[in-house]
């Protein structure tokens, strides 16, 4: 997400890390999208149930049972958002918040690429909890919760930490595959894109070990979880892969068309659904593993399903969409 990201500003620290170790190799192909005309559909023609304003660069959301919360990463803050209203109802400060955020044990978990560390606060009053120090790896990494922990890539040479929620301490670092960046908690195991790898890592919570790995499509780093099964977008051709969250073997994969840096992926309403710029919004069918629709056009960056609608950032217009789940 955030496709300003890959190309902005890296963290020093990572500069420990080989550079060219880490290079995307080559430019991505052009975003081409689906070419069916029955599936194909220009921005302007997306109903929308609210735009709501969110000053700076509305990136990452997450979701807790009231809000919608989405970072500005220019403005330093996190804007909480009130479905009922849908309007922008507080604000948190956080420096150059990146690399995602979760909700989980009744926190907001910010990444900052400004002061490098990981900040937890309270998820109703926006009070600052703790100050940990893990920073994020990469600031289009990100972050999740699972297993009394939080869970984030914290050096690009491959290192995975959780922290212990009980006590706001690392708990745990484990060695991944260099080049490794986007964690995601679900079905009692810990998911990794390995974005160098091309595959889907996943680690038992239990033993703090690697135990598989599924090669999926080229340079995989957005991932989400439903219907069974784990949803990678592929960044470097643009296609989603899908796993199986039993097997851990890859069972589809369906050409979207968006490659490029940036992007997002989530799963709800019965949907898969992914966003890219130039190429805003994709819903896929689990039932089939088709993609039903796909919007292009000006928007997009970062995606999540919620109080019955989807929700999409227009990074450079300053605005969320909230979007009634087309086809219904």
């Amino acid at each position: 997400m955030l496709a300003r990201r890959a190309h902005g500003s890296r963290l020093v620290a990572l500069m420990l890390v080989s550079v060219a170790a880490f290079s995307q190799q080559g430019d991505f192909p052009r975003k081409t999208g689906v070419q069916d005309p029955t599936i194909r559909h220009s921005m302007e023609d997306l109903a929308r149930s609210a735009t709501i304003v969110v000053k700076g660069d509305p990136d990452w959301l997450a979701l807790t049972a009231d809000w919608i919360w989405v970072t500005s990463e220019d403005l330093n803050h996190v804007s909480q958002i009130d479905p009922k209203t849908n309007r922008v109802t507080a604000t948190i400060r956080v420096r150059k918040p990146c690399s995602g955020v979760a909700a989980g044990f009744d926190s907001l978990w910010i990444p900052s690429c400004g002061d490098h560390k990981l900040i937890r606060v309270d998820a109703r009053t926006g009070a600052l909890q703790a100050t940990i120090p893990a920073g994020p790896a990469d600031s289009e990494g990100g972050i999740t919760t699972g297993a009394g922990s939080v869970w984030l890539v914290t050096f690009a040479a491959g290192e995975l930490t959780r922290v212990d929620v009980s006590t706001n301490k690392i708990a745990a670092r484990i060695s991944i595959p260099a080049g490794s960046f986007n964690p995601l908690f679900d079905s009692g195991s810990l998911w990794v894109t390995s974005n160098v790898g091309n595959s889907l890592l996943r680690i038992d919570p239990e033993t703090n070990r690697l135990v598989s790995s599924t090669p999926v499509g080229p340079q995989p780093r957005f991932l989400t979880a439903g219907a069974g099964s784990i949803w990678v977008l592929n960044q470097g051709d643009g296609s989603v892969s899908r796993v199986d969250a039993k097997s851990g073997k890859l069972v589809a994969t369906i050409q979207a068309g968006i490659p490029g840096h940036g992007g997002e992926i989530a799963f709800g309403g019965g949907y898969v659904w992914a966003t890219q710029t130039e190429f805003p919004l994709t819903q896929i069918d689990p039932t089939t593993n088709r993609i039903v629709g796909q919007w292009h056009g000006a928007g997009g960056d970062s995606v999540r399903f919620a109080f019955g609608t989807v929700w999409l950032t227009d990074l450079r217009g300053e605005k969320v969409w909230r979007i009634p789940v087309p086809g219904q």
